[in-house]
């Protein structure tokens, strides 16, 4: 195996390809063992527990990296973004739990990557982001798989 700081697993740690497939695994584990853990307790609840323990393991994470900085630091137009984004995740997660509850995971999931539609259209809207023709037929077959699978 080569070292750490080059070759095939610094690469991999310095690839975003590879840390969106991870983050692709993770959101499908996510799915099953939040459709198994929701079928007993109220959604709002179960987003609740989960909502803890990612507050918890990433309090974790920061203090032992040493990442940790005074929000004071932070200018406020990223405070705000930050924060209209943590409001937007736990109204996702809210939506997500309480979907899982009365549908099938296997339906759920597919539904909810729509996102990837939704930001592409924003992206390109909002962001200034391009894609190519080949990227938006992949995003209309986005579209159109969740929708199929979504059907009963």
């Amino acid at each position: 195996m080569q070292s750490r700081k080059g070759g095939i697993i610094g690469g991999l740690a310095s690839s975003w390809q590879f840390w969106a497939v991870l983050a692709a695994v993770f959101a499908a584990l996510t799915a099953i063992f939040a459709k198994i853990g929701v079928s007993d307790v109220n959604s709002n609840y179960a987003t609740f527990l989960r909502t803890i323990v990612v507050v918890l393991a990433l309090g974790a994470l920061i203090w032992m990296t040493g990442e940790a900085q005074p929000i004071a630091s932070l200018s406020g137009r990223t405070v705000i973004f930050l924060i209209l984004s943590g409001l937007a995740t736990g109204a996702s997660w809210l939506c997500y739990f309480r979907a899982l509850k009365i549908g099938q995971a296997a339906q759920v999931a597919p539904v909810d990557k729509l996102s990837v539609v939704f930001v592409a259209v924003l992206g390109a809207l909002f962001l200034g982001e391009t894609l190519t023709a080949t990227g938006w037929a992949g995003v209309t077959l986005i579209a159109i798989g969740a929708v199929l699978v979504a059907l009963p």
